[in-house]
């Protein structure tokens, strides 16, 4: 662990004068501020947290404006030191029991008919929280039945009966994303395993395809972090070859000074072709664009062929 984090540090300090300048395809809108102080006075309330929060996303403004967020169960504490993220790194406090009730309780003040949800890694719990993950997705459901959830999971370390447990409370979405290429896993996610990650993906292809076939699975990667136009085809290959039905694309953003570099800002006309490219393998979906994030535009993502939701996502 010491070793990954001096690998990290080290490669940070070394970039530091190589820093990018953000073009011009990256401006964010800033919107209505109302909505967006309605959705953090309602956060807050509950005692809630978002990853729009706590992983500086660059979609906040326009998220909140339309009344969204993307809930993050298990406090804003992980366990894991991965180099792209701004999430507090450390030893998280005893999870919250009244969690799962506030985030069904949020999804029905905030009317909406797609919650998207992820968490913390817990790998100080046996399961890594699979329960606590079951449990509020069971109770979003009961306390708002229109209700399509899509969870964005942790890998459990691998843990097939953890990956069941979640599975078995029967999301619409199964969302676990691989982050970047296997070249670069030792840098950007020093705590996983590529292959791991495949291994999740294909085990939830498995549970849709044999006990409940309305959900989908997903997985999401960063661009800009070191990696080739030609590794990112190949990593679509391989989430397709675990029949993933839905991929994300975005830029990577350093979201402060001690986070890994942006190696190059990627144009937009690249995430187009990783888009066609994507579509032409047999994705059902590819959101591919500088802002895309894993649950940006979710409604959109799971449209294909169903009728029409609202989305939370970021």
């Amino acid at each position: 662990m010491i070793e990954e984090k001096v690998l990290i540090q080290n490669f940070v300090a070394k970039k530091k004068r190589e820093r990018l300048k953000k073009p011009d395809w990256l401006k964010i809108r800033v919107g209505d501020p109302t909505n967006q102080n309605a959705v953090l006075k309602l956060i807050d309330g509950l005692n809630l947290h978002t990853v729009c929060q706590e992983a500086r996303c660059p979609n906040i403004f326009e998220c909140w404006t339309d009344k969204t967020a993307t809930f993050m169960l298990g406090g804003d504490t992980c366990t894991r030191h991965c180099g792209f993220c701004a999430v507090n790194k450390g030893v998280p406090m005893d999870l919250d029991p009244e969690e799962p009730r506030h985030v069904a309780e949020a999804v029905g003040h905030l009317g909406l008919e797609h919650a998207v949800i992820t968490s913390v890694n817990r790998d100080d719990l046996p399961d890594g929280g699979a329960m606590h993950w079951a449990k509020t997705i069971r109770t979003v459901h009961q306390m708002n039945p229109t209700c399509r959830v899509e969870v964005l999971i942790p890998d459990f370390q691998g843990n097939e009966n953890a990956l069941n447990t979640v599975l078995a409370a029967r999301p619409e979405v199964l969302n676990h994303n691989t982050e970047t290429i296997a070249r670069l896993y030792r840098r950007v996610r020093p705590d996983a395993n590529y292959q791991q990650t495949l291994t999740l993906l294909e085990r939830a292809a498995h549970y849709r395809d044999t006990q409940f076939s309305r959900m989908k699975t997903k997985s999401g990667i960063m661009a800009g972090l070191g990696e080739t136009f030609e590794e990112v085809v190949e990593l679509m290959k391989d989430l397709r070859s675990v029949s993933c039905d839905i991929m994300t694309i975005g830029q990577y953003l350093q979201p402060y000074e001690r986070r890994l570099p942006v190696e190059r800002y990627v144009t937009p006309e690249e995430f187009a072709e990783w888009k066609r490219i994507g579509l032409e393998m047999g994705f059902k979906h590819v959101e591919s664009s500088p802002l895309t994030r894993s649950s940006y535009h979710a409604r959109q993502q799971t449209e294909s062929g169903e009728a029409n939701v609202v989305s939370v996502g970021k």
